[in-house]
């Protein structure tokens, strides 16, 4: 073997070694399932802070793609579309537009989460304006009011689901437009929630909406099968988990969860309880096992029963999660970063600190080593999770 092809061999073998970083282009990454293929060694202290800034009031988490931050926020009721560079939090260019802060009972702001998709953004306000940016210099392609143009009535605290992107396709929390030109492809007939859609099984949207679960045709909107599920107020904001054949669907104000078979057409379902009560935060699933918050207490279930296998000694509250490497980041609702193992066998806490004041009920997110924390009022801290 020559130096050049040793050199090259050498090379290989330490990308190999490294671990492997990934974007986080949309609501929950890129397979919408809240888990990193990152790995990273778990701090015994607070991370260090690369940089912070603040980025107006809302609970809108981040999107990274590209080596760009994306995330939204309100000043003065107007709302801001954000990207900056996500190595340095520098701002490389704002888009803003007129819409109320609607604070309610919490501090307002915008709900959903910017989706990236190659050089489009789009993002969807409180009210409903959906916007579909340029990536590289934030000008609009286009624009839609869900309110005005499709007659689409906000729920109570406003549009909340981040929207999706299924090739050609956007889907929002109740129809389905062309990304590339806004036109309506199919609506829903019914009232939209909270919750992000996803799509599973061959060619299915999961609707998680005010009235219950809807499973439609991508293509064209048909209603396939339909689970009822009332929540109070119509708070159903928690994004649906499927794992084959199975669908989990969960939602606070004391209603519960269950886990729902779809089997020909049809749902069954497999258990219900009141032992996980996701009232914001979506659950994790890993290796057959939940991890997700039961209205203030931070529980593992089985998947496939229901049984609780523990419940943790940390109250989060409002807080979220996400998961890399078998290990669970927690944001609580007070600004505390919390690390726990993904094991069913015990609670297992390996860090513990204070990163942020001020409400935080949006989601952490590592990506290429880096984990971005945000709080209602619109902190934006940036740490170094990668090996010192």
């Amino acid at each position: 073997m020559n130096h050049r092809s040793c050199s090259a061999f050498l090379f290989l073998l330490l990308l190999a070694s490294l671990s492997p970083a990934a974007d986080w282009p949309a609501w929950r990454g890129p397979q919408r399932t809240g888990i990193s293929t990152e790995k990273f060694t778990c701090p015994t202290t607070a991370p260090r802070p690369l940089w912070k800034t603040n980025v107006g009031t809302g609970c809108a988490t981040v999107s990274i793609a590209n080596g760009r931050l994306y995330t939204m926020g309100n000043r003065n009721n107007t709302d801001i579309i954000w990207c900056l560079d996500a190595a340095t939090g520098q701002e490389l260019w704002t888009y803003q537009y007129p819409e109320p802060l609607a604070p309610k009972l919490y501090e307002g702001g915008p709900n959903a989460t910017p989706t990236a998709d190659g050089d489009r953004l789009f993002t969807i306000s409180k009210s409903g304006k959906v916007f579909c940016l340029r990536t590289d210099n934030g000008k609009p392609i286009w624009t839609k009011n869900l309110a005005t143009d499709f007659a689409i009535t906000p729920p109570e605290w406003g549009h909340a689901g981040s929207p999706l992107v299924v090739g050609d396709k956007l889907i929002l929390d109740s129809l389905a437009l062309d990304k590339h030109t806004g036109a309506l492809l199919w609506k829903s007939d019914e009232p939209p929630a909270y919750s992000s859609p996803i799509t599973a099984f061959h060619n299915i949207v999961l609707l998680f909406n005010a009235n219950g679960l809807s499973l439609r045709n991508l293509d064209t909107g048909k209603l396939l099968a339909h689970h009822p599920w009332k929540t109070s107020y119509g708070v159903n904001a928690a994004t649906p988990i499927v794992d084959g054949d199975n669908i989990f669907i969960s939602s606070g104000y004391n209603r519960g969860a269950t886990l729902l078979r779809f089997r020909d057409g049809t749902l069954t379902p497999l258990w219900e309880n009141k032992k996980m009560r996701n009232q914001l935060a979506t659950s994790i699933l890993w290796q057959g096992h939940l991890y997700g918050i039961n209205e203030d207490v931070f529980t593992c279930m089985e998947f496939a029963t229901g049984e609780v296998k523990w419940t943790g000694g940390t109250v989060i509250r409002k807080g979220s999660l996400m998961m890399a490497d078998a290990k669970l980041i927690i944001l609580d609702d007070k600004g505390d970063l919390v690390i726990v193992e993904a094991t069913p066998t015990a609670y297992t806490e390996r860090l513990h600190a204070k990163v942020l004041d001020g409400h935080c009920w949006s989601m952490p997110v590592l990506a290429n080593g880096l984990l971005y924390c945000k709080s209602i009022p619109g902190d934006l801290v940036c740490l170094d999770m990668r090996s010192r």
